[in-house]
Protein backbone atom coordinates (compact mmCIF):
# COMPACT_ATOMS: atom_id res chain seq x y z
CA UNK A 1 0.00 0.00 0.00
CA UNK A 2 3.02 2.31 0.98
CA UNK A 3 4.71 1.22 -1.80
CA UNK A 4 1.71 2.33 -4.26
CA UNK A 5 0.75 5.55 -2.50
CA UNK A 6 4.29 6.89 -3.22
CA UNK A 7 5.66 4.92 -6.04
CA UNK A 8 2.36 5.27 -8.83
CA UNK A 9 2.01 8.41 -10.49
CA UNK A 10 -0.91 10.18 -12.54
CA UNK A 11 -0.47 12.66 -15.05
CA UNK A 12 3.42 13.20 -13.69
CA UNK A 13 2.52 13.15 -9.84
CA UNK A 14 2.61 10.57 -7.89
CA UNK A 15 -0.90 8.97 -5.64
CA UNK A 16 0.31 11.10 -2.45
CA UNK A 17 1.10 14.16 -4.09
CA UNK A 18 -2.64 13.82 -5.50
CA UNK A 19 -4.13 13.07 -1.78
CA UNK A 20 -2.03 16.37 -0.89
CA UNK A 21 -3.35 18.39 -3.19
CA UNK A 22 -7.21 16.72 -2.76
CA UNK A 23 -7.01 17.32 0.76
CA UNK A 24 -5.77 20.87 0.39
CA UNK A 25 -8.76 21.47 -1.66
CA UNK A 26 -10.98 20.53 0.49
CA UNK A 27 -9.47 22.16 3.55
CA UNK A 28 -9.13 25.60 1.91
CA UNK A 29 -12.60 25.08 0.21
CA UNK A 30 -14.08 24.43 4.23
CA UNK A 31 -11.91 27.41 5.32
CA UNK A 32 -12.52 29.86 3.22
CA UNK A 33 -15.94 29.45 2.47
CA UNK A 34 -16.68 29.20 6.42
CA UNK A 35 -14.81 32.22 7.10
CA UNK A 36 -16.97 34.20 5.13
CA UNK A 37 -20.08 32.98 6.36
CA UNK A 38 -19.58 33.07 9.51
CA UNK A 39 -18.30 36.89 9.17
CA UNK A 40 -21.74 37.88 7.20
CA UNK A 41 -23.33 36.59 9.88
CA UNK A 42 -21.45 37.97 12.50
CA UNK A 43 -22.39 41.61 10.66
CA UNK A 44 -25.62 40.77 10.52
CA UNK A 45 -26.34 40.18 14.22
CA UNK A 46 -23.90 43.37 15.01
CA UNK A 47 -26.09 45.49 12.20
CA UNK A 48 -29.69 44.04 14.27
CA UNK A 49 -28.04 45.57 17.32
CA UNK A 50 -27.46 49.01 16.28
CA UNK A 51 -29.62 51.91 14.96
CA UNK A 52 -27.05 53.38 12.72
CA UNK A 53 -25.45 50.19 11.01
CA UNK A 54 -25.97 50.86 7.38
CA UNK A 55 -21.99 50.05 6.85
CA UNK A 56 -22.63 46.59 8.74
CA UNK A 57 -25.52 45.75 6.64
CA UNK A 58 -23.76 46.44 3.32
CA UNK A 59 -20.68 44.29 4.76
CA UNK A 60 -22.85 41.34 5.76
CA UNK A 61 -24.74 41.23 2.35
CA UNK A 62 -21.26 41.55 0.31
CA UNK A 63 -19.52 38.72 2.40
CA UNK A 64 -22.92 36.31 1.34
CA UNK A 65 -21.94 37.07 -2.19
CA UNK A 66 -19.53 34.62 -1.45
CA UNK A 67 -20.35 31.76 -3.91
CA UNK A 68 -19.62 27.93 -2.65
CA UNK A 69 -18.97 26.71 -6.40
CA UNK A 70 -16.30 29.61 -7.19
CA UNK A 71 -14.82 28.90 -3.97
CA UNK A 72 -14.29 25.58 -4.55
CA UNK A 73 -13.30 25.37 -8.37
CA UNK A 74 -10.80 27.90 -6.94
CA UNK A 75 -9.75 25.38 -4.24
CA UNK A 76 -9.60 22.78 -6.97
CA UNK A 77 -7.23 25.42 -9.32
CA UNK A 78 -5.10 26.05 -6.76
CA UNK A 79 -4.22 22.52 -5.54
CA UNK A 80 -3.98 21.78 -9.32
CA UNK A 81 -1.88 24.46 -9.20
CA UNK A 82 0.69 22.76 -7.06
CA UNK A 83 1.08 19.91 -8.47
CA UNK A 84 3.64 19.48 -11.51
CA UNK A 85 2.31 19.12 -15.35
CA UNK A 86 3.93 19.38 -18.43
CA UNK A 87 2.80 22.75 -20.53
CA UNK A 88 1.03 23.99 -21.08
CA UNK A 89 -1.35 22.99 -18.50
CA UNK A 90 0.20 25.37 -15.98
CA UNK A 91 -0.64 27.84 -18.11
CA UNK A 92 -4.40 27.13 -18.34
CA UNK A 93 -4.81 26.72 -14.75
CA UNK A 94 -3.58 29.94 -14.08
CA UNK A 95 -5.97 31.25 -16.46
CA UNK A 96 -8.32 29.35 -14.73
CA UNK A 97 -7.39 30.47 -11.49
CA UNK A 98 -7.90 34.18 -12.44
CA UNK A 99 -11.60 33.81 -14.04
CA UNK A 100 -12.48 32.40 -10.92
CA UNK A 101 -10.76 35.02 -8.72
CA UNK A 102 -12.36 37.69 -11.38
CA UNK A 103 -16.35 36.15 -11.02
CA UNK A 104 -15.92 36.30 -7.18
CA UNK A 105 -14.80 39.60 -7.03
CA UNK A 106 -17.47 40.82 -9.51
CA UNK A 107 -19.88 39.12 -7.38
CA UNK A 108 -18.99 41.19 -3.88
CA UNK A 109 -18.30 44.27 -6.39
CA UNK A 110 -21.83 44.01 -7.54
CA UNK A 111 -23.72 43.02 -4.39
CA UNK A 112 -21.63 45.83 -2.50
CA UNK A 113 -22.98 48.81 -4.69
CA UNK A 114 -26.15 47.44 -5.28
CA UNK A 115 -26.71 47.64 -1.27
CA UNK A 116 -25.10 50.78 -0.93
CA UNK A 117 -28.01 52.28 -3.64
CA UNK A 118 -30.74 50.00 -2.06
CA UNK A 119 -29.67 51.58 1.94
CA UNK A 120 -28.98 55.20 0.72
CA UNK A 121 -32.58 55.79 -0.07
CA UNK A 122 -35.01 56.64 3.13
CA UNK A 123 -35.06 53.80 5.23
CA UNK A 124 -33.55 51.69 2.63
CA UNK A 125 -37.01 51.19 0.96
CA UNK A 126 -36.15 51.30 -2.84
CA UNK A 127 -36.61 47.57 -3.57
CA UNK A 128 -40.03 47.95 -1.84
CA UNK A 129 -41.36 51.37 -3.13
CA UNK A 130 -40.22 50.94 -6.73
CA UNK A 131 -38.87 47.46 -7.39
CA UNK A 132 -38.73 48.52 -11.17
CA UNK A 133 -36.39 51.24 -10.76
CA UNK A 134 -34.64 48.72 -8.10
CA UNK A 135 -34.44 45.60 -10.82
CA UNK A 136 -33.20 48.57 -13.70
CA UNK A 137 -30.49 49.82 -11.38
CA UNK A 138 -29.17 45.86 -10.37
CA UNK A 139 -29.56 45.10 -14.09
CA UNK A 140 -27.46 48.14 -14.95
CA UNK A 141 -25.04 48.02 -12.15
CA UNK A 142 -24.02 43.82 -12.89
CA UNK A 143 -23.60 44.69 -16.36
CA UNK A 144 -21.22 46.85 -16.31
CA UNK A 145 -19.76 44.81 -13.61
CA UNK A 146 -19.44 41.86 -15.41
CA UNK A 147 -18.51 43.84 -18.75
CA UNK A 148 -15.61 44.86 -16.82
CA UNK A 149 -14.55 41.81 -15.77
CA UNK A 150 -14.59 40.53 -19.28
CA UNK A 151 -12.74 43.02 -20.82
CA UNK A 152 -10.01 42.86 -18.32
CA UNK A 153 -9.80 38.83 -18.54
CA UNK A 154 -9.28 39.15 -22.55
CA UNK A 155 -6.94 41.76 -21.93
CA UNK A 156 -4.52 39.62 -19.77
CA UNK A 157 -4.86 36.71 -22.42
CA UNK A 158 -3.44 38.70 -24.65
CA UNK A 159 -6.24 39.68 -27.11
CA UNK A 160 -6.41 42.84 -28.36
CA UNK A 161 -9.77 44.47 -27.04
CA UNK A 162 -9.08 47.97 -28.72
CA UNK A 163 -11.09 47.24 -31.63
CA UNK A 164 -13.60 45.53 -29.86
CA UNK A 165 -14.05 48.10 -27.38
CA UNK A 166 -14.45 50.87 -30.05
CA UNK A 167 -17.02 48.71 -31.84
CA UNK A 168 -18.93 48.36 -28.94
CA UNK A 169 -18.74 52.57 -28.66
CA UNK A 170 -20.13 52.92 -32.06
CA UNK A 171 -22.81 49.93 -31.87
CA UNK A 172 -24.01 52.13 -28.27
CA UNK A 173 -24.55 55.21 -30.34
CA UNK A 174 -26.14 53.89 -33.13
CA UNK A 175 -28.90 52.04 -30.70
CA UNK A 176 -28.62 55.19 -28.06
CA UNK A 177 -30.04 57.26 -31.25
CA UNK A 178 -32.62 54.83 -32.32
CA UNK A 179 -33.73 54.79 -28.87
CA UNK A 180 -33.95 58.16 -27.88
CA UNK A 181 -37.27 58.58 -26.56
CA UNK A 182 -36.71 54.75 -25.22
CA UNK A 183 -33.83 55.95 -23.50
CA UNK A 184 -35.30 59.35 -22.22
CA UNK A 185 -37.71 57.68 -20.64
CA UNK A 186 -35.92 55.02 -18.49
CA UNK A 187 -33.77 57.63 -17.09
CA UNK A 188 -36.52 59.67 -16.10
CA UNK A 189 -37.62 56.80 -14.33
CA UNK A 190 -34.49 55.80 -12.89
CA UNK A 191 -34.94 59.85 -12.01
CA UNK A 192 -38.07 58.89 -9.94
CA UNK A 193 -36.59 56.20 -8.16
CA UNK A 194 -33.78 58.00 -6.57
CA UNK A 195 -35.23 61.93 -6.51
CA UNK A 196 -38.83 60.09 -5.34
CA UNK A 197 -40.80 63.40 -6.26
CA UNK A 198 -44.34 61.06 -5.60
CA UNK A 199 -44.35 57.28 -5.14
CA UNK A 200 -47.53 54.23 -5.46
CA UNK A 201 -50.50 55.67 -3.30
CA UNK A 202 -50.30 59.48 -4.16
CA UNK A 203 -51.92 62.29 -5.20
CA UNK A 204 -50.31 64.49 -7.31
CA UNK A 205 -51.55 67.58 -9.61
CA UNK A 206 -48.84 66.73 -12.74
CA UNK A 207 -49.79 70.29 -14.78
CA UNK A 208 -52.54 68.45 -17.06
CA UNK A 209 -54.41 66.90 -14.52
CA UNK A 210 -54.89 65.57 -11.26
CA UNK A 211 -55.02 62.10 -9.94
CA UNK A 212 -53.08 59.49 -8.13
CA UNK A 213 -49.83 57.27 -8.81
CA UNK A 214 -50.75 53.63 -9.81
CA UNK A 215 -47.51 52.46 -11.31
CA UNK A 216 -44.15 54.19 -12.04
CA UNK A 217 -43.20 51.98 -15.11
CA UNK A 218 -40.15 52.11 -17.65
CA UNK A 219 -41.26 54.14 -20.01
CA UNK A 220 -44.75 55.12 -18.62
CA UNK A 221 -46.38 56.01 -15.44
CA UNK A 222 -50.07 55.08 -14.73
CA UNK A 223 -52.41 57.80 -12.58
CA UNK A 224 -55.51 57.02 -11.68
CA UNK A 225 -57.71 60.22 -12.83
CA UNK A 226 -60.28 61.94 -10.30
CA UNK A 227 -62.74 60.71 -13.34
CA UNK A 228 -62.13 57.28 -12.97
CA UNK A 229 -60.24 56.37 -15.67
CA UNK A 230 -56.31 55.56 -15.78
CA UNK A 231 -53.72 57.67 -17.67
CA UNK A 232 -50.69 56.46 -19.16
CA UNK A 233 -48.10 59.72 -19.28
CA UNK A 234 -44.20 58.76 -20.21
CA UNK A 235 -41.53 59.69 -17.39
CA UNK A 236 -40.08 62.42 -19.53
CA UNK A 237 -42.87 64.31 -19.59
CA UNK A 238 -43.93 63.99 -16.68
CA UNK A 239 -41.45 65.42 -15.18
CA UNK A 240 -41.16 68.57 -17.50
CA UNK A 241 -44.57 69.71 -15.54
CA UNK A 242 -44.77 71.20 -12.28
CA UNK A 243 -45.45 68.69 -9.87
CA UNK A 244 -47.99 69.63 -6.56
CA UNK A 245 -47.45 66.63 -4.30
CA UNK A 246 -50.85 66.92 -2.23
CA UNK A 247 -50.40 63.62 0.06
CA UNK A 248 -47.42 64.78 1.62
CA UNK A 249 -48.94 68.31 3.14
CA UNK A 250 -49.58 67.88 6.66
CA UNK A 251 -52.05 70.73 6.43
CA UNK A 252 -54.21 72.65 4.25
CA UNK A 253 -54.42 76.86 3.91
CA UNK A 254 -57.66 77.99 3.40
CA UNK A 255 -58.61 81.47 3.04
CA UNK A 256 -62.35 83.05 2.57
CA UNK A 257 -64.22 86.45 3.08
CA UNK A 258 -67.60 87.67 2.87
CA UNK A 259 -69.05 91.31 1.82
CA UNK A 260 -72.15 92.92 4.79
CA UNK A 261 -73.78 95.97 3.92
CA UNK A 262 -72.32 99.69 3.84
CA UNK A 263 -74.72 100.65 5.95
CA UNK A 264 -73.81 98.36 8.83
CA UNK A 265 -72.37 100.50 11.92
CA UNK A 266 -68.81 101.11 12.52
CA UNK A 267 -69.18 99.84 16.60
CA UNK A 268 -70.56 96.43 14.40
CA UNK A 269 -68.38 96.47 11.51
CA UNK A 270 -65.86 95.86 14.04
CA UNK A 271 -67.20 93.73 15.99
CA UNK A 272 -67.88 90.82 13.02
CA UNK A 273 -64.17 90.78 12.71
CA UNK A 274 -63.88 89.76 16.41
CA UNK A 275 -66.76 87.66 16.31
CA UNK A 276 -65.16 85.42 13.02
CA UNK A 277 -61.96 85.28 14.77
CA UNK A 278 -63.29 84.13 17.83
CA UNK A 279 -65.55 81.52 15.83
CA UNK A 280 -62.01 80.06 14.25
CA UNK A 281 -60.09 80.09 17.47
CA UNK A 282 -63.07 77.71 18.88
CA UNK A 283 -63.11 75.38 15.81
CA UNK A 284 -61.31 72.06 16.37
CA UNK A 285 -58.55 71.02 14.20
CA UNK A 286 -58.20 74.40 13.20
CA UNK A 287 -55.30 77.38 13.53
CA UNK A 288 -55.97 80.82 12.85
CA UNK A 289 -53.42 82.88 11.26
CA UNK A 290 -55.38 86.34 10.48
CA UNK A 291 -58.74 87.99 10.07
CA UNK A 292 -59.45 91.37 9.40
CA UNK A 293 -61.41 94.24 7.81
CA UNK A 294 -60.00 94.30 4.60
CA UNK A 295 -62.26 97.06 2.32
CA UNK A 296 -64.60 99.05 1.45
CA UNK A 297 -66.22 97.99 -2.30
CA UNK A 298 -69.28 99.06 -3.77
CA UNK A 299 -71.30 96.28 -3.06
CA UNK A 300 -70.07 96.07 0.54
CA UNK A 301 -67.22 95.82 3.75
CA UNK A 302 -65.36 92.82 2.69
CA UNK A 303 -63.66 90.65 5.18
CA UNK A 304 -60.91 88.33 4.56
CA UNK A 305 -60.07 85.33 7.06
CA UNK A 306 -57.28 83.14 7.00
CA UNK A 307 -56.93 79.57 8.72
CA UNK A 308 -55.69 76.48 8.48
CA UNK A 309 -56.74 73.24 8.97
CA UNK A 310 -54.53 70.89 11.02
CA UNK A 311 -54.59 67.38 8.89
CA UNK A 312 -53.92 67.22 4.96
CA UNK A 313 -57.58 65.25 4.52
CA UNK A 314 -60.11 67.07 1.93
CA UNK A 315 -63.29 65.70 4.58
CA UNK A 316 -61.70 67.71 7.56
CA UNK A 317 -61.48 70.75 5.43
CA UNK A 318 -65.13 71.17 4.14
CA UNK A 319 -66.46 69.62 7.64
CA UNK A 320 -64.70 72.65 9.34
CA UNK A 321 -65.27 75.31 6.67
CA UNK A 322 -69.47 74.04 7.21
CA UNK A 323 -68.82 74.49 10.84
CA UNK A 324 -67.61 77.79 10.45
CA UNK A 325 -70.02 79.18 8.08
CA UNK A 326 -73.42 78.26 9.90
CA UNK A 327 -72.11 79.70 13.24
CA UNK A 328 -70.78 82.68 11.02
CA UNK A 329 -74.21 83.09 9.94
CA UNK A 330 -75.79 82.97 13.82
CA UNK A 331 -73.25 85.10 15.29
CA UNK A 332 -74.39 87.74 12.84
CA UNK A 333 -78.14 86.96 13.19
CA UNK A 334 -77.58 87.56 16.80
CA UNK A 335 -76.09 91.16 16.20
CA UNK A 336 -78.51 92.26 13.42
CA UNK A 337 -76.37 91.92 10.48
CA UNK A 338 -76.58 90.57 7.20
CA UNK A 339 -74.54 89.21 4.29
CA UNK A 340 -74.38 92.31 1.59
CA UNK A 341 -76.43 91.60 -1.91
CA UNK A 342 -75.52 93.19 -5.15
CA UNK A 343 -77.52 95.54 -5.18
CA UNK A 344 -78.91 98.20 -8.32
CA UNK A 345 -80.35 101.65 -8.29
CA UNK A 346 -82.09 103.17 -11.33
CA UNK A 347 -82.82 106.77 -11.38
CA UNK A 348 -86.33 107.56 -13.11
CA UNK A 349 -87.09 111.20 -14.73
CA UNK A 350 -89.50 112.01 -11.91
CA UNK A 351 -86.47 111.89 -9.38
CA UNK A 352 -87.23 108.79 -7.76
CA UNK A 353 -84.97 106.08 -6.88
CA UNK A 354 -85.38 102.51 -7.87
CA UNK A 355 -83.72 99.66 -5.78
CA UNK A 356 -83.40 95.84 -7.20
CA UNK A 357 -81.29 93.39 -6.70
Amino acid sequence: MEHWIFNSSWLGNTTFAWIIAGVGALIGYIVVFGVARFLAAHFRTLASRHANSQSLQILSATLSATRGWIVLLLAIAVALGSLSFPAPAPKYIGWAIAVLVGMQIAFWVSTLIVSWLKRSTPEGSMQNTNPIIYGILTWTVEMLVWVTLLLVLLGSAGVNISAFVASLGVGGIAIAMAAKNVLEDLFASISIGLDKPFMVGEFIDFGIGLGTIKKVGIKSTRIEALSGEELAISNSQLLQNLIHNYSRRQERRIVFGFHIPLETPRDKVEQVTHLVNDIIDAQDNTRRDRGFFEGIELQGFRYEFVYYVLTPEYNDYVTAQQSINLKIMDALAGIGVSFAMPTRVMHTPNGSDNQGT
